[in-house]
């Protein structure tokens, strides 16, 4: 993993924590979570506020996210809104995360002055054990507190103001309006300066989640669809009267779902050529194809050229394997912006020629989808899955992450919205 580090590959765009009052706020939130305080001079954070640093000296990287639900979050400042998740069991906890702090500035700000925010994103169950579990999970709730109390001392200050202008002898309460001036020199003018969040409750949308080896929920207005290992408990059983149930392993059905629900962009030549999407995907495959022929292969110096030689060179390994033809056809018949019937294509390698359609709501959830099909698409596979890639990273020979690591920093970090824009938009 070292090697994924040094490249900004894992734990990128963290924010570096070195203030020492930070610090302090910091260990109070994990006081409060039943942790002791870590004695680091510095470390890192994402937004939820999960540290890989503190996760080693705690010995435990699941800290913020014990039972991979109800996540945990801690907030030291508003800017954490601009940092990757970097570590969940559920796709859409970046969204919800994004949804609280864009929903909550001022409160942020202004609390994240005085104190440290933390607490769990709450749903309807405390445990995964089945499918039903997840399908039970329709909106989360964000449970906040801070280490001094703040929010209900603001909440006890609220209450003193609304006495104070709804009774009409409550200014001669001598108590209560020391009180009131006790509690404001901890809260300040709760009038001009927002505390308490407003907006703490958000539907669920749209998600994967890594229980039960990887599973995909798609939620829509008539119906839920879910596709997963039928292994999984409760798959097939688990509210037969309202969800459709899909097994991943199952390309046609998996491929028509998403094509009828308008979530895939079947092979068109309106953006197969301007992409350059397949082209891409020859070259990923082809040098897929040659470390899984020679492990040792030098890959130091590959180019569309080098690719091209090697499947000369190897061409009945390639026409055995079958995608590398397959994308050469498709790439010759879309030339004139013709379309391809993807029925007529083995369902198995319709993914290799298809991405995410880019104006439907679940393009990143369905490319992540799509990336499952495509081991050796490492670069759909980063964008979209990095956990999977990460999981993918540990199979492979030491050339192959090598030169696997340096196509992504050189072609994707460098400017990642182009790359976004011009693969899958």
């Amino acid at each position: 993993m070292k090697r994924l580090y040094d490249n900004k590959l894992i734990f990128g765009r963290l924010l570096e924590i070195v203030e020492p009052h930070l610090i302090e706020r910091y260990n109070k939130a994990l006081n409060a979570f039943g942790f002791p305080s870590v004695k680091l001079k510095s470390f890192n954070i994402d937004m939820a506020g999960y540290s890989p640093e503190v996760a080693e000296e705690l010995g435990d990287t699941q800290y913020l996210d014990p039972h991979e639900v109800n996540r945990r979050f801690i907030i030291l400042t508003p800017d954490q809104i601009d940092l990757p998740v970097v570590k969940t069991a559920f796709s859409n906890t970046e969204d919800l995360l994004y949804q609280f702090f864009e929903k909550n500035q001022r409160a942020l700000f202004a609390l994240t002055i005085k104190d440290v925010l933390f607490g769990e994103i709450e749903d309807s169950v405390f445990e995964v054990r089945d499918i039903d579990d997840l399908l039970s999970i329709e909106q989360v709730e964000f449970k906040v507190a801070t280490s001094s109390d703040l929010l209900g001392k603001t909440g006890e200050m609220q209450l003193m103001i609304d006495r104070l202008t709804k009774e009409p002898d409550a200014w001669r309460d001598d108590q209560l309006l020391e009180k009131m001036v006790e509690t404001a020199r901890i809260t300040g003018d709760i009038r001009t300066n927002e505390l308490m969040p407003k907006e703490v409750i958000f539907r669920q949308p749209t998600f994967w989640t890594s229980h039960f080896d990887g599973t995909f929920v798609f939620i829509e207005e008539t119906q839920t669809t879910v596709i997963a290992d039928p292994a999984a408990k409760g798959f097939r059983k688990s509210r037969p009267w309202q969800v459709a149930y899909i097994d991943k392993g199952d390309h046609d059905t998996v491929y028509k779902f998403l094509a009828e629900s308008g979530r895939i962009d079947p092979p068109r030549g309106s953006w197969i050529e301007r992409s350059g999407l397949l082209e891409q995907r020859a070259v990923m495959l082809i040098v897929w194809l040659a470390m899984k022929e020679n492990p040792q292969v030098d890959l130091s110096d590959v180019t569309p050229q080098w690719a091209s030689n090697w499947a000369a060179r190897h061409a009945s390994l390639v026409d055995l394997e079958g995608t590398l033809p397959l994308l050469n056809w498709v790439r010759r018949q879309v030339s004139n912006w013709s379309n391809i019937d993807a029925g007529e294509i083995d369902p198995a390698r319709r993914f290799v020629i298809s991405r995410a359609n880019p104006e439907h709501d679940d393009l990143y959830l369905t490319n992540r989808l799509i990336s499952d099909y495509l081991p050796f698409d490492y670069m759909t596979r980063f964008v979209f899955n990095k956990p999977g890639f990460y999981k993918d990273y540990e199979t492979w020979p030491d050339n192959y992450r090598d030169y696997v690591v340096k196509q992504i920093r050189d072609n994707y970090l460098t400017d990642k919205k182009a790359l976004r824009r011009k693969l899958y938009k």
